[in-house]
């Protein structure tokens, strides 16, 4: 008989590694879960727990047992079955061997096709201590881990050598073996507080006893209890905690029993640019720094330790002492760094080679120079700024500080920039050029910092498909793919005016003849080809975005505003009809093979007002300069009438040759109408 109760199942292992045991948690579970569910145990809901050591899913009620399943097996044909003397075959002797009955008690089959034996079974379900094992094995396999590993002399592989396993349903201890490890009740708790091992009497009591051990094994109450308690600890001294979920996360991956201490350093490091010392400390340290009201770095910073302490200033005083080298360095690096300009460290750029094919870095910073140059000219932008921030770009990759904070690139250019005394419009650019560097990331604000940041990508984007290594599936090295949202974020965003054929044409002529292969619509079609996710992200439909794409706009600037008007005109009460029309046209014009649109249309030839009045009103518009697009598109309304009149009234295909011509070269020219901002013709149906 079954019955239902909770379902806890442990992993215990080394410590795992703190980037990926979120993921590692999450998708243990969902294994579990699935499994359990497809194996027809009828899981109610779970919650997964993930600790430094230690991966668990706790299902609020599994069933002991699967269902019973009636099965049907197919013998052989009552035919072959039997002799002609009516003697079972060794066929279906063999058959009912199988199943174990005897030939007399099979069933028959009857069907269209003729005649089976058959049997009925009744195959029972089950009981979930059977299978337990191979699922919690399986989970295990399915987990994406880069490099497994294998420990003393086994030849089992885990991300990390496992201690124990724990499987408890209910009360009781379901028996298993996975990965050499046999299961038990036996938990292990806190390394450093409580007992070392302890056991555990009920699956439900896993998380509290936990916590009576000194670890909350919940992932996410962990977050939360960090989350809560750094921001009280740096409201109590009217700071402001910095963090990011992601540091949040990181430090939870690395402890058990979270304790949040307060520590500070000398206050001459805050001479040091914030950001270089906000980097070593959140990065290198997983501390979090605290911020003053105005944005600028304190000297107090918190940590999260993973002891209570009873000498919790001892700990205080070691992790000060661990952080000092590293601002030492920091401040090192920058007072060094300044002895030289940005300008003199251009000429350092030649050693660097950027891509064997496409030169070194002062290869590439002149023609980011010259780009960005033309780009400032093109917008009304300060060409000599644009120049010089183009220039200088990428000096600070050849500074002490950012070839030991790689993040901070750019950043520390703009520092050494203003203390190079150089305008603030070129100190900004430089932080600029590598925005935005995410989905969803801020772009530059200044108009130089426009203009090189497209620069930049520009020459990437141009250079790498120069030399034929776009990217091929997940792979993008030169992440070409960020560089061209990038670009359309910038211009589009920015309320740019600029063609991207001429800023591909002008981003190649820098490199010299014969470096690159001549594929510039490539180029503009694969970052044209960006605009697809980055519009449905805005809530533009994929037939609108496909509407616009036909016509293949080359301002990004036109290429949103087409897609709105089209949206706009999407919501037309005459919409519907006047796409469906567009694609009958589109239909008629192909299979005739029309394509010019210089065909003339001659008025005499026609045989009724239909084609008059449809004729009157395509003039009337075709006529009409509008350089609104939804404007554009909600005039194309007035044509419903006069297109439906034609079509119902008039053939297109007429017997006289003349006759038809002129009705085709009618209907392109209304095509071509109807494509000056999109094909609506997709929007059909």
């Amino acid at each position: 008989m079954s019955h239902n109760d909770a379902l806890l199942i442990e992993i215990g292992t080394e410590e795992l590694p703190p980037k990926i045991l979120k993921s590692l948690g999450e998708q243990f579970a969902n294994n579990i879960h699935n499994a359990l569910i497809e194996a027809n145990y009828a899981p109610e809901s779970f919650e997964w727990f993930a600790s430094p050591r230690r991966l668990a899913i706790l299902v609020s009620s599994v069933s002991s047992e699967q269902p019973d399943v009636e099965v049907e097996k197919r013998g052989p044909a009552v035919s072959a079955a039997f002799d002609s003397e009516g003697n079972p075959t060794k066929a279906a002797l063999g058959w009912a061997k199988g199943n174990g009955i005897d030939i007399a008690d099979a069933q028959r089959l009857v069907t269209d096709k003729g005649e089976w034996l058959l049997h009925k079974a009744t195959v029972k379900g089950q009981h979930i201590s059977s299978a337990i094992g191979e699922m919690v094995t399986q989970a295990l396999k399915k987990l994406p881990i880069p490099k497994p590993m294998r420990w003393g002399n086994n030849d089992y592989q885990f991300i990390r050598p496992i201690h124990t396993l724990t499987i408890l349903y209910g009360s009781d201890i379901l028996k298993a073996e996975v990965l050499g490890i046999s299961s038990n009740n036996l938990l292990r708790g806190h390394r450093f507080h409580g007992n070392k091992t302890f056991t555990l009497t009920h699956a439900k009591e896993y998380e509290n006893t936990l916590i009576n051990h000194y670890v909350v094994g919940s992932f996410s109450r962990r977050v939360d209890t960090i989350k809560s308690t750094l921001d009280l600890m740096a409201d109590s001294m009217n700071l402001k905690a910095d963090y990011s979920v992601s540091l949040l996360e990181e430090i939870a991956s690395l402890v058990e029993w979270p304790k949040v201490l307060q520590a500070k350093f000398e206050e001459r490091f805050l001479s040091v640019p914030k950001e270089a010392l906000i980097y070593t400390m959140k990065d290198d340290q997983k501390y979090v720094p605290l911020l003053n009201s105005d944005g600028s770095l304190s000297h107090h910073f918190l940590f999260v330790s993973n002891i209570d302490s009873k000498k919790p200033e001892l700990v205080v005083e070691g992790n000060e002492k661990v952080i000092r080298p590293r601002l030492a360095d920091a401040e090192f690096f920058f007072e060094t760094d300044k002895k030289r300009s940005l300008y003199s460290r251009v000429e350092d750029l030649g050693t660097v080679v950027f891509q064997k094919k496409l030169g070194t870095l002062k290869d590439k910073v002149t023609r980011i120079s010259n780009t960005a140059e033309r780009i400032a000219s093109l917008i009304g932008s300060d060409s000599s700024l644009a120049a010089r921030a183009g220039l200088l770009s990428k000096s600070d990759l050849m500074t002490e500080m950012v070839m030991e904070f790689t993040e901070v690139q750019g950043v520390m250019g703009r520092y050494y920039a203003a203390h190079d005394n150089e305008p603030e419009e070129v100190s900004l650019a430089i932080e600029e050029q590598y925005l935005p560097k995410f989905s969803g990331d801020v772009l530059p604000q200044s108009t130089t910092g426009m203009c090189v940041s497209l620069a930049d990508k520009l020459d990437t984007l141009v250079g790498i498909f120069g030399i034929e290594q776009k990217p091929k599936g997940d792979k993008d090295p030169f992440a070409l793919r960020r560089a061209a949202i990038g670009i359309l974020r910038i211009i589009s965003e920015s309320g740019l005016d600029l063609d991207l054929q001429q800023l591909i044409s002008t981003a190649a002529l820098q490199y010299p003849e014969g470096v690159l292969v001549d594929n510039g619509d490539e180029v503009i079609d694969f970052v044209l080809s960006r605009f697809s996710s980055l519009l449905q992200e805005k809530g533009y439909g994929s037939d609108v975005i496909q509407a616009v794409s036909i016509r293949r706009p080359t301002k990004p600037d036109d290429f949103v505003a087409r897609v709105a008007a089209v949206e706009a005109f999407k919501q037309l009460p005459e919409a519907e009809a006047l796409s469906a029309a567009n694609k009958r046209v589109a239909n008629i014009l192909a299979k005739q093979k029309v394509a010019s649109d210089d065909i003339a249309v001659d008025a005499e030839l026609f045989e009724s007002e239909y084609e008059s009045n449809l004729y009157r009103k395509i003039t009337e518009l075709s006529g009409l300069d509008i350089q609104d697009h939804s404007t554009a598109l909600s005039n194309l309304a007035s044509l419903r009438s006069p297109i439906d009149a034609f079509f119902d009234n008039v053939m297109v295909m007429a017997e006289n040759e003349e006759i038809k011509r002129n009705r085709l070269a009618l209907l392109n020219q209304l095509r071509s109408l109807f494509l000056r901002t999109a094909d609506i013709s997709v929007l059909a149906k």
